[in-house]
């Protein structure tokens, strides 16, 4: 019976992270709450994971953000919330169109804020269940091109530490992660407009192995989970180098896209 699974909740279900979650947590016997924009493509994951609860909504509209807020508060056997959903642009913040800015903070910020408050009403009295927030490498600094996304991703990590000493100092079970990939092969980039080709092959990873790594270091009690050698020797670095160094890296950065981009015009 469905009712007597545990249940997860993914946003961004539709491709990339999310719809490699879903596929996960259905084969590892969870009833699965698929919740993103697209419609069709929520449809027929559902179909190929062979049933799923779908929720299209786009969590930057109030109306939708509601929709499904309640749906998180009247799941009584909810023990997972991926918020996966987000997105990301490229251009210099006071360059491009901030629509694109400002429903980047709704997705990211807010809606993570709100889903994460609605789940933890219900998983602290049963004591019991997870969050896990996709936050990114980018969390660990800033970049040229990039500087809401950073901004966003850096407050999802911060958000989360901060509720992790909440519930441990509550005694509660329940427990949180801040999921921070690198370049991993999802829509993401192609969405943003970002080429690939600049990052070597060996950057990137798959979505399969992100969502592994975030599920062992869920069950290890892990905070911060960074998949990949290459992303954790870089945030160790990233953490530890003084930040006038990484302000004349990162300028440096946005010089060559800057050039790249005026070659390819």
């Amino acid at each position: 019976m469905e009712k007597d699974k545990p249940l997860a909740l993914v946003t961004g279900a539709s491709a990339g992270i999310g719809r490699t979650f879903a596929r996960r947590l259905a084969r590892d016997g969870y009833h699965l709450v698929l919740v993103a924009r697209r419609h069709d493509r929520l449809d027929e994951l559902a179909e190929e994971l062979g049933g799923a609860e779908t929720m299209a909504a786009d969590l930057t509209v109030e109306a939708d953000l509601e929709r499904v807020e309640d749906r998180i508060a009247r799941a009584s056997n909810l023990e997972l919330l991926v918020n996966n959903a987000g997105f990301g642009t490229m251009g210099r913040f006071f360059e491009i169109p901030l629509d694109g800015q400002d429903q980047m903070h709704r997705l990211h910020v807010i809606a993570t804020m709100r889903l994460s408050h609605a789940a933890l009403g219900g998983m602290i009295p049963r004591n019991k269940g997870a969050i896990i927030n996709v936050s990114s490498v980018a969390a660990f600094g800033q970049s040229p091109g990039n500087v809401s996304y950073c901004a966003t991703k850096a407050w999802i990590n911060s958000f989360t530490e901060g509720l992790d000493l909440e519930l441990k100092s509550a005694e509660s079970l329940v427990r949180v992660q801040a999921l921070c990939p690198g370049f991993t092969l999802t829509e993401l980039h192609d969405v943003a407009g970002m080429d690939r080709k600049p990052i070597p092959a060996w950057m990137w990873m798959k979505a399969e192995d992100v969502v592994d790594a975030s599920l062992a270091g869920l069950a290890q009690g892990k905070l911060i989970v960074v998949p990949g050698g290459i992303y954790k020797a870089m945030v160790w670095l990233l953490r530890r180098l003084p930040k006038s160094l990484h302000h004349a890296g990162a300028r440096r950065y946005g010089r060559l896209m800057r050039r790249e981009a005026a070659q390819k015009r």
